[in-house]
């Protein structure tokens, strides 16, 4: 036994309470998106079925008209030929087959309801099917984003991430050793004082001045 029973369960069921009731959602949906398929491949077969039985049912009907025919026939000629007891017969007959006529119409009417039944059950299991297999993606899009900030939770809270932490600490105490000893280099050095500092850019300006009379002169040469 399933979660629904048949299709009219399944047709009167509500997606969402089944869900909401349910200790696995993920798990259960699934079961159910199974059974809808199931049943409504039973119900297609059924109609299928039902499909058949008019078919034949018509052509048998389409004899028994034929048959009625043949009797009236019969009767007329019987009849023309002054033997009205075989006329009489003959009519008596096309009466039974008449019977028999009306009853599979009735018959044909019942299967005629029976297969809009079919599809109209058909129509209401397909879209039961449509709005629990949306649901089913819904579900599994919901459990995958789940899944990835419980990853992200346990890998930025976890053993993992302080020994990482860890590491860049010796890392980075590394580091500054290796500018410790190359700045060592740099003790007992003697400094510029300012003076020397604002000589050395006086001299440089100087330099500049002169370079740049040098140009000009050689320029001037040139042109002349």
């Amino acid at each position: 036994m399933g979660i629904f029973s048949r299709a009219r369960d399944i047709i009167q069921a509500n997606v969402s309470d089944l869900l909401e009731r349910a200790e696995d959602p993920a798990k259960t949906i699934r079961l159910a998106i199974m059974e809808m398929e199931e049943t409504l491949v039973e119900v297609r077969a059924s109609a299928a079925r039902t499909i058949a039985d008019q078919k034949e049912m018509r052509r048998t009907i389409l004899k028994i008209e034929q048959a009625q025919e043949g009797w009236a026939e019969k009767a007329e000629l019987a009849l023309s030929k002054g033997r009205e007891d075989l006329a009489a017969a003959a009519l008596a007959e096309k009466q039974k087959v008449k019977a028999i006529a009306e009853q599979m119409h009735e018959e044909l009417d019942l299967l005629t309801n029976q297969l809009a039944g079919y599809e109209d059950d058909i129509l209401k299991l397909e879209a039961k099917l449509r709005e629990a297999r949306a649901r089913q993606a819904s579900l599994l899009a919901r459990l995958e984003t789940a899944q990835k900030r419980a990853r992200v939770r346990a890998m930025t809270q976890g053993q993992r991430v302080e020994d990482a932490f860890s590491r860049f600490e010796i890392l980075e105490r590394r580091v500054d050793l290796a500018e410790g000893r190359a700045e060592s280099y740099d003790l007992g050095t003697p400094r510029k004082s300012l003076e020397e500092e604002i000589a050395e850019l006086r001299a440089s300006d100087a330099v500049r001045a002169e370079l740049e009379a040098m140009k000009r002169r050689l320029t001037s040469a040139k042109e002349g």
